[in-house]
């Protein structure tokens, strides 16, 4: 027949892409997966050392505790929980992620703490613990240190064997941003508007630089000169903690200051009386989508740290590296 030659042709390609396909899913099928037992067999002890070692550098600098959150936030959102943002410009002869204007702010305890962390285990299981791994316990462990939930954490990441700061435009949330434009942005890493909110919660601890909200204090057009969002007094004091930011960049103004040191609802509570610091805290009150879960645990210690606990878990999961789509990095501050 005429149309059997057409017909062998058209189905052969469908043969092969459904053999490609199943190739393709057999693979999936046969990646490694997180879990918590991961290192069960090589490196028994990780959880213990990692601990052992974060809880020491928070002793040491408070601010540390703070500042991995927000490393482990930057890492995971830009390419994966990969460790690519612990990369550090004088190891590498390109621009990592970690020398992107937006990650300049970053604290170097949190490098440093996850720096301890991978020489310990370094030489109890060489070669062994990824970087990625370290820092995702390390923010875990940190929040419970300042009285925040603790939950398991999945493990067997792996490490990015680049890091662009390239990639990092557009990949974080700014703190001028809407709670709409937040949305979607947090919507492409996989994590819904709840989580989102339930992750901003980490703003209850840290702090953050006059630069980042001196838009909201200075120059605004309007009764008082500043955000009407902003209680005028929280305002005032602002401006004055703040006049020499410019010639001192480094000046800086607690996340939450009503409990800054502890990891609680309290920066929830601080939205409705104006005390919310940066623009985009301020966004989730004003948008309904996002004011629903803001206002629950405000009122519900308890289901804050149910959803932040699960949001970590997710956050964690984003993007991630396993088997040899990524590597063990010998330090976590350089490629090789």
């Amino acid at each position: 027949m005429a149309g059997a030659p057409l017909r062998r042709r058209l189905l052969l390609p469908l043969a092969l892409l459904a053999a490609a396909a199943a190739a393709s899913c057999a693979a999936a099928a046969k990646a490694p997966r997180l879990s918590p037992n991961y290192y069960r067999r090589s490196c028994p002890r990780v959880e213990r050392i990692v601990s052992d070692v974060i809880a020491a550098k928070q002793r040491a600098n408070p601010s540390t505790a703070a500042g991995t959150l927000r490393l482990f936030f930057h890492d995971c959102f830009v390419n994966g929980c990969d460790a690519s943002v612990l990369v550090s410009p004088l190891s590498s002869d390109a621009s990592p992620e970690r020398a992107a204007e937006i990650n300049l702010s970053l604290p170097g305890d949190a490098f440093d703490a996850v720096d301890r962390a991978k020489a310990a285990l370094e030489a109890a299981c060489p070669g062994v613990v990824s970087c990625a791994d370290i820092l995702a316990l390390a923010a875990r462990d940190l929040v419970g240190i300042l009285g925040g939930p603790r939950f398991p954490v999945a493990l067997g990441r792996r490490d990015a064997r680049r890091s662009d700061a390239r990639d990092v435009e557009g990949n974080l949330p700014r703190t001028n941003m809407s709670a709409r434009a937040m949305a979607r942005l947090f919507a492409s890493k996989g994590i819904t508007p709840r989580e989102m909110v339930a992750l901003a919660g980490a703003h209850t601890v840290g702090f953050s630089h006059c630069g980042e909200f001196a838009h909201r204090i200075y120059g605004y057009r309007g009764a008082g000169g500043h955000d009407p969002r902003l209680n005028p007094e929280f305002a005032l004091a602002l401006q004055r903690s703040c006049a020499g930011y410019r010639s001192d960049p480094t000046v800086s103004i607690f996340n939450d200051i009503v409990t800054p040191r502890d990891f609680d609802e309290a920066y929830y509570k601080n939205l409705p009386r104006g005390l919310g610091l940066l623009a985009s805290d301020a966004a989730l009150w004003e948008y309904p989508p996002t004011r629903v879960f803001a206002e629950r645990y405000a009122g519900n210690r308890t289901a804050f740290f149910e959803d932040f606990a699960a949001a970590m878990q997710r956050l964690g999961a984003v993007g991630v590296k396993t088997g040899r789509q990524g590597v063990v990095r010998r330090r976590c501050d350089a490629l090789d």
